[in-house]
């Protein structure tokens, strides 16, 4: 029984193949620790029912009614279609309404029997409605074991949601709880635990799934939050003293021809304040003879690849090779030939390496930088196969870094006998606190100011009711010799997601932008690369108008002449992405435009995002809203895929006091006991090595499973 937690989770009463299946593919959830890790985002209080006449107009919490179905009928025809059911109590009444599985809700309900009845109410005429609300009949509710006020609402899919119900994940947590509770050890010491006023883990897991009082959920959450922070920050404090007392680095002892004669010769403008800046920090850096490992930030079109290239020719002047590494092959071949053209006429070998490399191309750059021959490779994940092998490569840099996993750019570390020099760079803005718990390892640049003669970005939210007047300022763009992106969030229509899709809107733009008048190409993941290379060929030479895309385009993609960027069903996205896809417009001298395009009725939350669009161009402004809004979770794939130590539960915005707190903690415990080896810090060494789990994470349990006093 040992190995409970790294059990499959098929053998949870209730659970079986085919839920096993389904919970591994959507949600990540494969093993008994999985489960017992995946925390509800929000409770029900099922003490507390409305009258439906006295629900608050201004109300914008979830809230629970308690009401019988009269009557329910469906409206609209195909993506369009809704189903409204009227339910009523004693004092009202109030629609239920879904746009989606309409004829599979249909199926969940009775007219004539009474629901307790779980949303976000709405008021339009001065008639309540709710929108796919969760609703339960009263009879099985009341049947249920009152085991605690409150149940957990758990994160799911809308696959998993049909397949287990609103209560399936509590019934779930019902049959886990017997099978692990005599097997979950504490890390931290009874003396360690008065010390910082927790709770028993064991305690903590429990009132989590099954709180017995809104005071015991709240210290269990603070329980664990403190946990998952404090396991963080001892990881990254610990890697960067271990860092800091090895004299292992490169030094770039000069600075040579190919740097000064690029920086007198090549600029192609003067550089910012900020760019001087990092680069004197990197600089300073590869002279101290200690390893670099610094994350550079900076919005979109700051002029971070100038910096990387600058960085890279200080290595090359200093007999060492350096690599770039971007996540697409779009963006790594678009490096490739940016650096290329600026380095004219300097006597910089270069190579490329990719996925769709050729043969003969594959085998020339593996043995040109294996011999010395290539002094830049640029590349994709290719890079970190066995088969790359490099002279003496002294600077990595990684654009777009939160795209790779953690395991896939340590893989570069390797490529040298010793560490080389490394520059991680994103235009995906981190919030202040979010970087201390993901990067606080790193030595972090900023560059706040944008090239001289970029104008600011000018955004607008339209509805389809605008559609017309669009289309006219598409043309009128267009006739003044510019380009046009169009990007929406999906290639065809789906069932489950009512979103507008690639395929219906290029149908409907080659319809109202006719060839040959007007040129429109399209881009998206499934096409071949061939094909993707040839479409973006067409729009970067200006032979097409207009760019039909998904997301896919987000990153790095640079037409100067492309003014104006519409986003489909706007509110598919959170705030950095909309901002990374606005990022490629702007980036000529002449007036840009980002156009959101939204449904007429969407959440508040997402009408927020939109109007903080809206509102300012600043991408760290709009990084710490969407923090805030979208809660930490994988905080839209800045976590990074292959980390130990994946947010569960804290979100480094709301909790900033406990991620202070364990920071502070972390460090004072590191420099009075760098080995834990006093006894009341003999269970933290289990928070920093990976854990039981397919993820590797599950911090809270201990690989032996033995008690820890």
């Amino acid at each position: 029984m040992a190995d409970v937690f790294d059990s499959d989770i098929q053998y949870i009463p209730g659970v079986g193949e085919a839920r096993a299946r389904l919970l591994g593919l959507d949600l990540n959830i494969r093993t008994v620790g999985d489960m017992l890790h995946h925390y509800p985002h929000r409770y029900i209080d099922r003490t507390k029912v409305y009258p439906i006449a006295e629900v608050p107009e201004n109300d914008s919490a979830l809230i629970q009614l308690r009401a019988r179905v009269t009557g329910y009928h469906f409206a609209g025809q195909g993506r369009g279609k809704r189903l409204t059911v009227t339910a009523e109590d004693n004092t009202g009444s109030v629609s239920l309404v879904w746009f989606r599985a309409t004829r599979w809700m249909e199926k969940r309900f009775e007219v004539g029997r009474e629901y307790v009845i779980f949303g976000r109410p709405t008021f339009f005429n001065d008639r309540l409605s709710m929108r796919h609300p969760e609703m339960e009949l009263v009879e099985k509710v009341l049947s249920q074991p009152a085991e605690s006020m409150m149940q957990g609402v758990y994160p799911s899919s809308e696959k998993v949601s049909k397949l287990l119900g609103s209560n399936g994940f509590t019934a779930i947590m019902g049959a886990l709880w017997p099978m692990v509770k005599d097997y979950i050890a504490d890390p931290f010491t009874d003396e360690f635990r008065a010390k910082h006023d927790l709770m028993p883990l064991r305690e903590a897991l429990y009132n989590i799934h099954f709180p017995q009082s809104a005071d015991l959920l709240k210290r269990a959450q603070y329980r664990l939050k403190f946990e998952e922070l404090l396991a963080i920050q001892l990881n990254i404090q610990s890697r960067r003293t271990e860092r800091l007392a090895k004299s292992n680095g490169f030094i770039f002892g000069k600075v040579g021809t190919l740097f000064n004669r690029f920086y007198e010769e090549k600029l192609p403008f003067e550089l910012t304040g900020a760019q001087k800046r990092v680069v004197k920090e990197i600089r300073r850096d590869v002279a101290s003879g200690f390893q670099m490992n610094r994350l550079l930030q900076g919005d979109v079109g700051s002029g971070k690849t100038l910096v990387a290239l600058m960085a890279m020719l200080l290595s090359v002047d200093n007999g060492f090779q350096a690599c770039m590494m971007a996540p697409t092959e779009i963006l790594a071949r678009q490096h490739f030939a940016t650096l290329s053209r600026m380095l004219q006429g300097l006597p910089v070998r270069m190579g490329i390496l990719t996925g769709s490399s050729r043969v003969r191309e594959r085998r020339e750059v593996l043995a040109g930088i294996s011999e010395g021959r290539v002094d830049i490779l640029i590349g994709t994940h290719a890079l970190i196969e066995d088969g790359v092998q490099f002279s003496n490569l002294g600077f990595v840099v990684v654009d777009e870094q939160h795209r790779f996993g953690v395991r896939q750019r340590a893989r570069l570390w390797t490529k040298n006998h010793q560490p080389p020099h490394v520059l991680v760079m994103t235009a995906t803005p981190i919030p202040r606190t979010l970087a201390m718990t993901l990067y606080g390892d790193l030595d972090v640049s900023i560059i706040d100011e944008l090239p001289p003669g970029r104008k600011p970005i000018h955004t607008s939210l339209y509805t389809d009711a605008a559609r017309l007047r669009l289309w006219g300022f598409l043309k009128q763009e267009i006739a003044k010799g510019r380009q046009v992106y169009v990007v929406y969030p999906l290639i065809r229509d789906s069932e489950a997601m009512d979103y507008k899709s690639l395929e219906d809107g290029y149908a409907a733009i080659t319809r109202d932008f006719p060839p040959p008048e007007y040129v429109t190409t399209i881009c998206h993941g499934q096409m071949r690369p061939d094909d993707k290379e040839e479409s973006m060929r067409q729009f970067k030479t200006g032979q097409a108008h207009i760019m039909v895309s998904t997301t896919v385009i987000e990153v790095g993609v640079d037409v100067p002449n492309a003014s104006v960027m519409v986003i489909e069903s706007a509110e598919r996205f959170g705030l950095s992405q909309l901002h990374q896809l606005r990022g490629r417009v702007g980036r000529g001298a002449e007036q840009s435009y980002c156009i959101l395009m939204s449904k007429h009725q969407i959440s508040t939350v997402s009408k927020q995002r939109l109007q903080a669009m809206c509102d300012t161009n600043d991408g760290f402004q709009l990084a710490e809203m969407d923090l805030r809004l979208r809660g930490a979770g994988d905080v839209s794939g800045t976590m990074q895929s292959g980390s130990t130590f994946d947010l569960k539960i804290a979100n480094p915005t709301a909790d900033v006091q406990i991620l202070t707190h364990t920071r502070d903690l972390a460090a004072a415990i590191l420099e009075s006991d760098p080995r834990l080896e006093a006894p009341m810090h003999a269970g933290l060494s289990n928070l920093m090595k990976p854990k039981a789990g397919v993820n590797g994470d599950g911090s809270w349990i201990t690989k032996d499973f033995s008690a820890i006093s």
